[in-house]
């Protein structure tokens, strides 16, 4: 299990980006929910996902990279942290700074 993530340019330094938990099917069906915690600097940065349907996939904007925590709350045991950090690109294929 872990956090996966696609992204789309927008221009002017600014990127659409979207993460989701990365598992197999069994794995999936036994989260309740996902609570992100992103940069303190966006609006509301610890934001809950329950949809399952999505791979409780998460969908904001922003211009630079940094460390995403998730905690997987699942159906039954302990939540387990998961941590990615966010890679953005210019269409050229350039990764963008932090």
């Amino acid at each position: 299990m872990k956090i996966a993530q696609d992204f789309e340019y927008q221009g002017d330094d600014w990127w659409k980006w979207w993460i989701w938990i990365d598992a197999t099917d069994a794995e999936l069906n036994q989260i309740d929910q996902v609570v992100y915690n992103l940069h303190s600097t966006f609006p509301e940065p610890v934001r809950t996902v329950k949809d399952r349907s999505s791979k409780f996939r998460l969908k904001t904007a922003g211009w630079g990279v940094f460390r995403i925590y998730a905690d997987v709350f699942l159906e039954e045991g302990p939540p387990k942290r998961l941590i990615h950090d966010l890679v953005l690109r210019y269409p050229n294929g350039t990764p963008t700074k932090a």
